[in-house]
C-alpha cells in the first residue's frame, strides 16, 4: 500500500479519537456506567496508540526500501486491530451486550501481529548511506 493511504488513514482515526473521547466525557459520562465508560475509554485509549502507529508506518514506508512488505501488513494488522479491539469495546460499552467482549482478544491478536511486522521490518531494512 502507498504510505499515504496509511498516513491519511491514521490521521483520520486519531482525530476520530479525540472526538471520541471528548464525546464519551461529555456525551456519555452521565448516560454509562463507571465500568462502561471505562471500557469505552480503553478503546479510544488503543485506538490512538494505533493510529499513532498507523502514522509510523507511512513514515517507515515513505523512507526505506525494504521491509516493504512487512510494513503494509502492520498498517493492515493495525487498521484491523483497531476495528475489532476497539470497535467491539465501543460496542459493549454502548449496548452492554457482554459477549462483544469476544472479539476484543482478536483485536490485540491483530495488534500483536503488527508490532511483530514492525520488529520484522527494522530487522531487515538495509541502513541509509
Amino acid at each position: 500500500m502507498k504510505s499515504s493511504i496509511f498516513l491519511g488513514l491514521g490521521a483520520i482515526l486519531a482525530g476520530l479519537a479525540v472526538a471520541g473521547g471528548a464525546f464519551a466525557s461529555h456525551a456519555l459520562k452521565d448516560r454509562l456506567t463507571e465500568r462502561a465508560l471505562e471500557i469505552f475509554e480503553t478503546g479510544i485509549r488503543y485506538q490512538m496508540y494505533h493510529s499513532l502507529a498507523l502514522l509510523l508506518v507511512a513514515l517507515f514506508l515513505s523512507q526505506s526500501q525494504t521491509g516493504q512488505s512487512s510494513l503494509n501488513v502492520a498498517g493492515i494488522a493495525f487498521l484491523v486491530g483497531i476495528v475489532l479491539f476497539s470497535g467491539s469495546l465501543y460496542a459493549l460499552a454502548l449496548s452492554g451486550i457482554k459477549w462483544l467482549g469476544a472479539i476484543t482478544p482478536l483485536g490485540g491478536v491483530a495488534f500483536l501481529i503488527g508490532w511483530g511486522c514492525i520488529v520484522s521490518a527494522a530487522f531487515t531494512a538495509k541502513p541509509s548511506p
